[in-house]
């Protein structure tokens, strides 16, 4: 009968085992994601009533307010402004990125590249770069006043571009994320041609194929399914650009503080303290960010994964 009762005992520890290492991660999933987002979610649905002058004690409280911060931000101009910028912002992005990134990668990979090692650290390195500070850098070179490439073409007689102004802070803005966002994506897809088997390169090249048809005929196609996970996550940095430009709108009068989604949702939050209709722009962007995302996926599966629709 002991024996019995040690046996289920130590059945019932190892069934509860997995519950108690996973619990620090849930507890920690819960207190600062899914609490914060449900909170969002209950201040979008809420706005401060004023009565009078708006002076006095109960002059101003907090009341339900429906859809009608959801209403405001879909009528709002200046919000979608700013996502028509962000989506022409990732057409030019996402595809230089992933190119770019893609072409490292599969010259990395080849059997007599040199200097592998620093070749992918130094590709890599800008990544781990925090991005405010990047971007901080990225706009001291750009600020006529300081750029030492200013100084070297005004040095040889060039014209000096204006890198802030209105018609090229945008492609500014795009170089920073660029510069960053390349060694992570390069990383993401050497390390996937790396799981390929070596014998399907050796067969091609016993049949003769170059370097160039094995990259094109074996390696890319079998890359497809790590190229939509980097274009999903790139799409999502995209759609929530905001560090990049807030880092340039104090050094040019090209960025307003309505730039981009995210940049107005940071001013109705922090500068017209108007949280209510902050969190209903931020749910929104979040929606649209999911749909978008799942839009993708769903669009592409069928080739990448080989799943039915």
């Amino acid at each position: 009968m002991s024996t019995a009762t040690n046996r289920v005992g130590r059945r019932g520890r190892r069934t509860a085992a997995p519950y108690a290492f996973l619990a620090p991660a849930v507890i920690l999933f819960t207190l600062f994601v899914i609490l914060p987002i449900g909170y969002a979610g209950y201040l979008s649905l809420r706005k401060v009533q004023v009565s009078g002058l708006g002076l006095g004690r109960g002059a101003r409280k907090e009341i339900f307010a429906g859809l009608e911060n959801y209403r405001d931000a879909v009528g709002d101009s200046e919000l979608w402004s700013g996502g028509l910028r962000v989506l022409g912002y990732g057409a030019l992005l996402v595809p230089i990125m992933l190119g770019l990134a893609l072409l490292f990668a599969l010259l990395l990979d080849r059997p007599r590249a040199r200097f592998g090692r620093f070749a992918r650290t130094s590709i890599f390195l800008p990544y781990a770069v925090p991005a405010i500070i990047a971007s901080l850098l990225w706009g001291f070179l750009y600020l006529p006043a300081t750029s030492p490439v200013n100084d070297l073409l005004a040095w040889v007689g060039l014209p000096e571009p204006d890198l802030l102004g209105q018609g090229t802070v945008f492609y500014s803005v795009v170089n920073i994320a660029l510069w960053g966002g390349i060694g992570f994506n390069m990383i993401v897809l050497y390390t996937a041609l790396r799981a390929i088997p070596v014998e399907l390169y050796e067969s091609a090249r016993l049949d003769g194929c170059s370097e160039v048809q094995i990259a094109l005929r074996i390696k890319i196609p079998l890359l497809v399914p790590a190229l939509v996970m980097t274009t999903v996550f790139s799409m999502i940095a995209t759609l929530q650009v905001f560090i990049e430009p807030m880092a340039l709108e104090p050094l040019t009068n090209s960025i307003s503080s309505t730039w981009t989604p995210l940049m107005k949702v940071y001013r109705d939050a922090f500068a017209t303290n108007d949280r209510y209709a902050a969190a209903a722009t931020s749910v929104l962007i979040a929606a649209i960010t999911l749909v978008l995302s799942f839009g993708f996926l769903r669009l592409v599966q069928n080739r990448a994964f080989g799943q039915e629709r």
